[in-house]
Parts: structure tokens; C-alpha cells; sequence
């Protein structure tokens, strides 16, 4: 059995956890080093804790790259005992070689990066600085990990082409869950009340946040909006009382995953997969759980044009994309699908039509990513 010790910035982080499972799930022994930013927060997996960090906080982040490297250093025994260490974000990458140098092992490292940070898009010396931080540590692992070809399309490729090895890991439903069965295929009529449009996962985009509540306000009698997960509060500054404000918006609150996910998306018509956190940037270049999620219960979705979402929508015809400017595209939208809500049914029936590996991780796939890391790994 493979053995894993898994850095990462946040153990009560639902996607970090969806990863530990499904590295489990695969029959790999998995061993966390992580952060976490709940003081609650209990993993269910053996963990050496490296600390409290806070959202947003950039420097104290930086300062627990260092004192959670000495962390998991003084835990030498669990981490010589790992096959390969696995770096999820560009911070814990950091923490996970210096921990590597003080406990003098040559542990091979395979980097995910989840997400491209807005800091490593900058044309300025912070962001050459952190890209030249990124390009030196990549070179010296043996894998690289990413959710969508567009990172590696349009930030790996131009900058360090030639330093990786790459692999997509999607961010696909876990194979060993129970996500209870798909709905069925359905050519009866159009379900009756109004037609409720959701947000779920990470809240962490303002405009999104505003496109949302002005739909609200467009159709007061006829859509829902309902909200479920955590709001990024540093990006989202007033979040409840806007909600309050519109008696057809709702937030649910966090949630579970995947114990949850049935009842969330039978809820709902179509799913917002929009995102401008970092506009330009990250925000075109990923593919959002939601899409997955989304997908395997036929919840449609909606998503800006010329993105990697989007893209994954019209490759399969099986939600909504739409071209700027969205606070007309989007309501003209929901005020087309009102009158006709054929069309929501015909992509509910495409996505049913999908295989489910599509939206489900296959058995053994995160166990192969890691077995073809390891060949031929030349430890740095």
C-alpha cells in the first residue's frame, strides 16, 4: 500500500477533504499535515496539526509555512514512514520541502495546484518574485497536479514549460461515496412554482453575489434563489442582509458533502457556475465542483461565455452560457426559460444521458496519478 503524507492548507476544507477520501477510497494510506482554520474541526484520517491560519490572512499564512515545516519535521516518524508526498497549493508545496530539508529526507513530492492565485498572475516583482518561488519548487517534484487543462494551458505552459510532469484530476465527484441514485429521464411537463436558481460550494465572488440578488429583484414572484455553503466574508462583505432584504433568497447555510448533495440540487433548476474572484485569470481557467455535482443530479448550469466552464457546457449542450454584459444576459435568460421551460428539461435529459464517469471519479484513478508520478521519480 502506497503511503501518502498529504500537506494541506486546511483540513476542514470540504474539497481537501473529498481528496483524502478519495485517495482512501483507492487504497491509499494517507497520513495529513495539515493547516486547518476551524478550531472545531476533528479529522477523520490521521493528522499531525500544523496550526491555525485565518482566510485571507496572506502574511500569517506565509509565517505557517515555516513554523508548520518545524511541525511536521518534529513528526519525523510519520512522515519517513510516507511513499510520496503530496502539496495541495502553492503554500504547503513551501512548507512541504522545508519540512522535507529539516527532517533530512528525500521524500519525492507531487504539487496540486488547486487554484492559481491571483498573486502569481501579477506583471509586477511581487508576482515574478512568487512565480520564480513556484517554478523553483516545481522543477523539483515529480508530478503536477491540476483540476483543468486551462491552468496548464494559460499559466503552466507559458511560464515553466518543460519543469512537470502533468496530470488533471477533475473535480469529480469521490467514487466511494454515496451520492444516491440520478434522477430518471423525464419527457412529462415542466415542474410547477418558481423556478429556483442556486449557488452552491465556495460563496466567494461579489459579483456573483450582486448578479444573484438582482435576479431576485427582477422576478420577485417567479424565482428563488437559494444559497448553500460558506461565504468568503473578506470578499463578500455584506452577505445575510442582502439575503433578508428579498423574500425569495435564501441561505442555507454550510452543508454536507456528499450526505447532502440530493436534497440541495432536487431543489433546484439551475446551478450559477460563474465566477470573478479573479477576472481574467483563475476565474476563466477552472471547472467548478458545482458543474459535477450539478451534472450528476441533471441540475443545469449557467455560466459565463469564453471560460473553461463554458466551454464544458457547450461541449456537452447541457446548460446555459452567456455573453457580457450579464446583468442583461442573465435575467433576459431566466425570463426566456419562464416562459419555456422546455429547454431546462432537454439538458436535464442530456446530462442523464451522460456516463457517470463524467461526474464520478473512476475507482483507481488518483492511485494511478500517484503510481505514475513515482515512475522514474528523480528525487530533488
Amino acid at each position: 500500500m502506497t503511503r501518502v503524507a498529504f500537506f494541506g492548507h486546511d483540513a476542514s476544507d470540504a474539497a481537501v477533504r473529498r481528496r483524502v477520501q478519495a485517495m482512501q477510497d483507492d487504497g491509499l494510506d494517507v497520513t495529513g499535515f495539515m493547516m486547518r482554520r476551524r478550531e472545531d474541526f476533528q479529522p477523520a484520517w490521521l493528522n499531525i496539526d500544523l496550526g491555525l491560519t485565518r482566510d485571507g490572512a496572506f502574511l500569517q499564512r506565509v509565517r505557517r509555512i515555516f513554523t508548520g515545516a518545524r511541525i511536521a519535521a518534529a513528526a519525523r516518524d510519520d512522515l519517513a514512514r510516507a511513499d510520496v508526498i503530496y502539496a495541495r497549493n502553492l503554500d504547503m508545496l513551501a512548507c512541504a520541502f522545508l519540512a522535507k530539508k529539516h527532517a533530512a529526507l528525500d521524500t519525492p513530492v507531487i504539487y496540486e495546484s488547486l487554484d492559481v492565485h491571483r498573486l502569481l498572475t501579477r506583471r509586477d516583482p511581487i508576482g515574478a518574485f512568487l512565480r520564480w518561488i513556484e517554478k523553483s519548487l516545481l522543477r523539483r517534484t515529480v508530478g503536477l497536479v491540476v483540476s483543468s487543462p486551462g491552468f496548464l494551458r494559460n499559466h503552466f505552459e507559458p511560464h515553466y514549460r518543460g519543469l512537470y510532469k502533468p496530470f488533471i484530476v477533475e473535480n469529480r465527484l469521490a467514487a466511494g461515496s454515496d451520492f444516491g441514485p440520478r434522477p430518471q429521464l423525464s419527457d412529462g411537463p415542466p415542474r410547477v412554482g418558481p423556478l429556483t436558481v442556486g449557488w452552491v460550494g465556495n460563496l466567494r465572488c461579489q459579483r456573483s453575489f450582486d448578479l444573484l440578488c438582482a435576479l431576485a429583484d427582477a422576478f420577485p414572484d417567479t424565482v428563488k434563489v437559494s444559497l448553500h455553503g460558506q461565504p468568503a466574508r473578506g470578499e463578500i462583505s455584506v452577505f445575510e442582509p442582502e439575503i433578508d432584504a428579498r423574500p425569495n433568497m435564501s441561505y442555507a447555510g454550510r452543508y454536507r458533502a456528499p450526505e447532502d448533495l440530493a436534497d440541495i440540487y432536487a431543489s433546484l433548476d439551475l446551478v450559477w457556475a460563474g465566477d470573478f474572484m479573479e477576472a481574467g485569470y483563475n476565474s476563466v481557467w477552472l471547472l467548478p465542483n458545482r458543474i459535477y455535482e450539478g451534472g450528476y443530479y441533471a441540475t443545469p448550469s449557467i455560466a459565463p461565455a469564453d471560460t473553461e466552464t463554458a466551454a464544458w457546457i457547450e461541449a456537452r449542450s447541457c446548460g446555459f452560457t452567456l455573453a457580457e454584459p450579464l446583468e442583461s444576459t442573465l435575467p433576459a435568460l431566466v425570463g426566456q426559460l419562464l416562459a419555456d421551460q422546455s429547454t431546462i428539461a432537454a439538458c436535464r435529459n442530456r446530462l442523464l444521458e451522460q456516463p457517470n464517469e463524467v461526474f464520478i471519479q473512476p475507482n483507481g484513478y488518483l492511485a494511478e496519478v500517484v503510481t505514475r508520478a513515482l515512475e522514474g521519480a528523480c528525487v530533488r
